[in-house]
């Protein structure tokens, strides 16, 4: 069992940056891939990005690659997710989630079947 609790949300101008962190509860964080993802309303949740269990992998959304950066320490059992250069449209709840699994694989870990879900931080960007 993983209890994912985020963190660092908040409301921000455009441009700026935020830093937001999922720390995780349970054993064998090491063993979990990490993403996160995002629902704005009246969408769907959107895979925004991911890590692998050893954090050597990393993908990300196509409207994020240059801003958002993806990162894992699994010594304190904490995912990050840094964004720079913040746009109106990325506008959302931003939720963490643990899959566990071992694989690196793109077509794995961009889909929203992970095991564990955090609550989800709101970061709302304005113009």
């Amino acid at each position: 069992q993983v209890q994912l609790v985020e963190s660092g949300g908040g409301l921000v101008q455009a441009g700026d940056s935020l830093r937001l962190s999922c720390a995780a509860s349970g054993r064998s964080f090491g063993t979990y891939a990490m993403g996160w993802f995002r629902q704005a309303p009246g969408k769907e949740r959107e895979f925004v990005a991911a890590i692998n269990w050893y954090g050597d992998n990393t993908y990300y959304v196509d409207s994020v690659k240059g801003r958002f950066t993806i990162s894992r320490d699994n010594n304190e059992k904490t995912m990050y997710l840094q964004m720079n250069s913040l746009k109106p449209e990325d506008t959302a709840v931003y939720y963490c989630a643990a899959m566990r699994t071992l694989s690196s694989d793109y077509g794995t870990l961009a889909r929203r079947e992970y095991d564990y879900w955090g609550q989800g931080t709101q970061v709302t960007v304005s113009s």
